[in-house]
């Protein structure tokens, strides 16, 4: 499904992300408390009505996170996994923080430091900044529109890959993919080089960072998602949807699910794209 966006759609000043950046990283060490805190601890796993789990870890880190913006940026639009949308106000409406406060919580609940928490700030709908924090093994990528994306403070950069043929592919797990997806995913499956599962968000951190070529995935929300745009962008990689549309946030798009196309090289993106043949659906 194709995400669309105004094409005249304006982007914020560098000054006006440098005062949000700030904010994003605080985001992320007040979820980290939490998340840290709960690691690894019996802790109670609920089922909710898509049938995927979440605990008090989620729910709390998410809290702390939205506290802290009803405090600091009360006119701005929240939207996140475990409490929804609240609309903004005002000017402040054109800004909407997308929150995953435990994204891989499979991964969480048993043991894993693969999970990763989610930050984004969409203005207008277009994705502009972006923080994927894994606390456990204390690895932050931050990445900025118009800016090279960062790991821990240091600048990063895809890998150089031509072909599917050599590209280590990242999926969650084949089990995400319905319907047509299924022989789509399998056409870029079979033609990679190493196919890999599990890792949920931190794939596309391993792909910014030159570690991994490929990310493909569906059944995405943007929680799931929008703060890896800037993140895999701001370190030469591309991603888009399945027909190479723009991933954003689409007015009234919350709740729908998203196929997902991720590349370190340009030239690997497009071979995926051919391999995957996606229609609008």
């Amino acid at each position: 499904m194709r995400a669309a966006a105004p094409a005249t759609a304006s982007l914020p000043s560098q000054a006006e992300l440098d005062e949000y950046v700030s904010l994003a990283q605080e985001l992320a060490s007040r979820a980290a408390t939490v998340t840290t805190r709960y690691f690894r601890t019996p802790v109670g796993v609920d089922t909710k009505s898509d049938a995927s789990p979440v605990t008090v870890a989620d729910r709390e880190a998410e809290e702390a996170m939205r506290e802290v913006l009803t405090s600091r940026v009360p006119e701005h639009a929240i939207y996140g996994e475990e409490y929804g949308h609240k609309p903004g106000s005002g000017r402040g409406a054109d800004w909407t923080w997308v929150l995953d406060p435990i994204d891989g919580t499979k991964s969480f609940i048993t043991g894993r430091p693969l999970f990763g928490t989610l930050i984004a700030l969409a203005y207008r709908g277009r994705p502009v900044l972006g923080v994927l924090d894994q606390p456990v093994l204390r690895e932050r990528w931050l990445g900025v529109a118009g800016r090279r994306t960062t790991k821990n403070g240091r600048e990063i950069s895809t890998r150089p890959c031509a072909r599917v043929g050599d590209a280590y592919l990242f999926a969650t797990t084949p089990h995400m993919f319905r319907g047509a997806e299924v022989a789509a995913f399998d056409r870029v499956r079979d033609a990679s080089r190493v196919p890999q599962y599990g890792c949920d968000c931190y794939a596309y951190g391993v792909l910014a960072a030159g570690l991994a070529d490929v990310v493909v995935e569906a059944d995405l929300k943007p929680y799931d998602y929008l703060a890896l745009v800037p993140i895999v962008q701001g370190a030469g990689g591309v991603i888009t949807d399945w027909t190479g549309g723009e991933l954003v946030l689409e007015e009234g798009g919350v709740g729908k699910a998203y196929q997902v196309a991720a590349a370190g090289d340009a030239r690997t993106h497009q071979e995926v794209l051919a391999l995957l043949d996606w229609r609008e659906q």
